[in-house]
C-alpha cells in the first residue's frame, strides 16, 4: 500500500468520542486564558508593573494558551477527564496567593470585594468573549489538521465517517459559527439605514479570496497527489468553498428575511432539509451515490457531502447570526452579564435536550451530511464554549479589582457608572485603556489576520506531510513537530501584528 492510502485509511472509518469528553475538552481553552490573566495579574502585584518584555510575553502566552492543548490531545488524552480539575486546581493556587498577599495591603473584607463586583461596569464596545472564542476555534483547528495525521493523536477526536461526534467534527461547525458572529448583517447598528442588497453586494467582493484558496488547495492537492478523504467533501470540493457559498447564501437570506428573525430562518432550514433526508432518497445519495455503489461519476456525484451539507452549514451560520445580535445588546454592567450567560446556559440546556430528543427519532449526529442532529450538537457546544469564556472574563475582573492598575490583554476593562442624568444609560466611560498591552498579546495577533493564521497553517500542514512519515513517529518526535509548527504559525502573527500589519485587501 503506497504511502497516500496508507495515510488516507489512518483517516477513515471511524466513528467519534462521547459528548462528555468534547464537553470537558471545551473547557481547556478557558482554563488556559484564565491561568493565563492570573499569571499576568500576580507579576504586576508582585513587580508593580505589567509584563511589557514581546519577547516573555510570547513566551508565556504559547506556553500557557496553546501548549497545553497540544499536550491534551496527544500523551495526555488517556487522562482527559482529569485535565480540566487539574488546571482549575492550579488557577485556584494562584488565585488564593493573590488574594492572599493582597489582604496584607489593605483590609476590605471579601464580601465588599462582591458587591463591587457586582456593581462593576464593563466596556460595551467590546466584547473579548467572542474575539477569543473565534481566535481559539482557528487555534484547536490548526493543532487537529496536523495532529491527525500522528498516530499520538487519538482516533476518537478526527472526523467521524458518517455518523459520530469527533472533535474535528465540531471544529468544522464551529468555524462557520464563528464567522457568522462577526458577519457584516450583525455588526451593522440597526440605526444605519442601507441598501436591501448591500451586503449581499459586499459579500461577492469578499468571497473571492475563500474561492481562489479552494481552488488553490484543490490544484495542489490534486498535482502533489496528496492524502484526502472523499467522502468528506467530495472529489473536489474542500472547506474554502464551503465557507464561502455559505456566506454569499446567508447574506442573500438575510436581504430577504429580518435579520432578527434569522433563529426562524436556520430552525426551518434544518428541520426541512432533515424531513427531505428522512423521506425521500437523499440520504442514500449522499452516503452511497446515484447507483447504490459510491460512484463518484459526474460533478453532483462527486462532490455530493460537500454542496449538499451547505443547507445544513448554512443554518448554522444563521443560528450564529442570532446568537451575535443578541450579543452585541448593550449590556455595561457585571449584572447585565451574569444574567446574559444565565440565558446562554438555559439556552444550551434545551438544545441538548432537542439534541437527544433528534438522535433518537430523526437521525444521530452526522457531519457528513450536516443533518439536523449535527446543527443542534454544533449550535449547543460552540454556546457551552463560549459562555465558559464570559465566565473566564469575568472572573479575571473580579480579580483584577483585587490588584488596582493591574490588566490583562483581551479581557474587560471596567469602566465608570454612566451618568444617567446627562447620557443613555448604555454609555460609560473607561477608567484607563491597556494601551500597549493588546500589542504584546498573541490573541490579539492572530485575531488580526485570522485568514492568514488558517491558510498557513495549512500549508505548513501540507510541508510536514510531505516531508515526514507521520504514521510511524514516535512519540517525542511528534509533540517536537507539533510545537515547532504551532510556534512558527503563531510567531509569523505576532510579527505581523508587533509591525500592525493586516494582510486583508478585499
Amino acid at each position: 500500500m503506497s504511502q497516500k492510502h496508507l495515510k488516507e485509511a489512518f483517516i477513515s472509518n471511524l466513528n467519534g468520542t462521547s459528548l462528555l469528553e468534547i464537553s470537558l475538552g471545551l473547557s481547556l481553552p478557558p482554563l488556559c486564558l484564565l491561568c493565563r490573566g492570573l499569571l499576568l495579574i500576580l507579576y504586576h502585584l508582585r513587580y508593580g508593573k505589567p509584563l511589557s518584555s514581546r519577547k516573555y510575553s510570547l513566551l508565556l502566552d504559547f506556553l500557557v494558551l496553546v501548549s497545553p492543548l497540544l499536550f491534551s490531545c496527544t500523551v495526555l488524552s488517556p487522562i482527559m477527564f482529569f485535565m480540566p480539575t487539574i488546571i482549575a486546581a492550579f488557577c485556584a493556587g494562584i488565585f488564593s496567593k493573590i488574594y492572599s498577599q493582597r489582604k496584607h495591603e489593605t483590609r476590605v473584607p471579601f464580601r465588599q470585594i462582591v458587591k463591587d463586583f457586582q456593581k462593576a461596569y464593563l466596556d460595551p464596545e467590546y466584547i473579548p468573549a467572542i474575539t477569543v472564542f473565534r481566535v481559539y476555534v482557528n487555534v484547536l483547528t490548526s493543532i487537529g489538521i496536523l495532529a491527525v495525521d500522528f498516530p499520538q493523536y487519538p482516533r476518537r477526536y478526527a472526523k467521524a465517517e458518517t455518523y459520530g461526534t469527533g472533535v474535528m467534527d465540531l471544529g468544522v461547525g464551529a468555524f462557520i459559527f464563528g464567522n457568522a458572529l462577526v458577519c457584516p448583517e450583525v455588526r451593522q447598528k440597526s440605526c444605519v439605514t442601507q441598501p436591501k442588497f448591500s451586503n449581499l453586494a459586499r459579500q461577492f467582493f469578499s468571497i473571492w479570496p475563500l474561492i481562489f484558496l479552494g481552488f488553490g488547495r484543490l490544484l495542489s492537492v490534486k498535482s502533489i497527489e496528496y492524502h484526502e478523504h472523499t467522502s468528506e467533501y467530495g472529489v473536489h470540493w474542500n472547506f474554502f468553498f464551503t465557507l464561502a457559498f455559505v456566506r454569499l447564501a446567508a447574506s442573500l437570506l438575510l436581504a430577504i428575511f429580518p435579520k432578527n428573525k434569522s433563529w426562524i430562518v436556520a430552525i426551518n432550514l434544518a428541520v426541512l432539509y432533515q424531513l427531505i433526508l428522512n423521506t425521500t432518497s437523499l440520504k442514500t445519495f449522499i452516503l452511497h451515490g446515484s447507483d447504490g455503489r459510491d460512484t463518484r461519476v459526474g460533478f453532483l456525484n462527486a462532490n455530493r457531502e460537500g454542496l449538499l451539507s451547505l443547507f445544513g452549514y448554512l443554518a448554522i451560520y444563521m443560528a450564529s447570526v442570532q446568537a451575535g445580535l443578541w450579543l452585541l445588546k448593550c449590556r455595561n454592567s457585571v449584572k447585565g452579564w451574569i444574567e446574559a450567560a444565565h440565558f446562554l446556559l438555559l439556552t444550551v440546556l434545551v438544545l441538548f435536550v432537542f439534541l437527544h430528543v433528534s438522535q433518537a427519532y430523526a437521525d444521530p449526529v452526522s457531519r457528513r451530511m450536516a443533518n439536523l442532529s449535527y446543527c443542534v450538537w454544533v449550535v449547543a457546544h460552540c454556546l457551552t464554549f463560549f459562555i465558559c469564556f464570559v465566565v473566564t472574563d469575568l472572573a479575571l475582573v473580579f480579580t483584577k479589582l483585587l490588584v488596582k492598575g493591574s490588566s490583562v490583554p483581551c479581557c474587560w476593562n471596567v469602566v465608570k457608572p454612566p451618568n444617567t442624568g446627562t447620557k443613555r444609560e448604555t454609555e460609560a466611560v473607561p477608567v484607563r485603556t491597556e494601551g500597549k498591552l493588546s500589542h504584546i498579546c498573541l490573541i490579539s495577533a492572530i485575531n488580526k489576520n485570522q485568514l492568514l493564521f488558517f491558510l498557513l497553517a495549512n500549508v505548513m500542514t501540507g510541508t510536514v506531510n510531505i516531508l515526514i512519515d507521520t504514521i510511524h513517529s514516535k512519540t517525542a518526535f511528534t509533540l517536537c513537530i507539533l510545537h515547532l509548527y504551532m510556534f512558527f504559525n503563531c510567531l509569523i502573527m505576532y510579527i505581523l501584528h508587533a509591525k500592525n500589519i493586516v494582510l486583508k485587501f478585499w
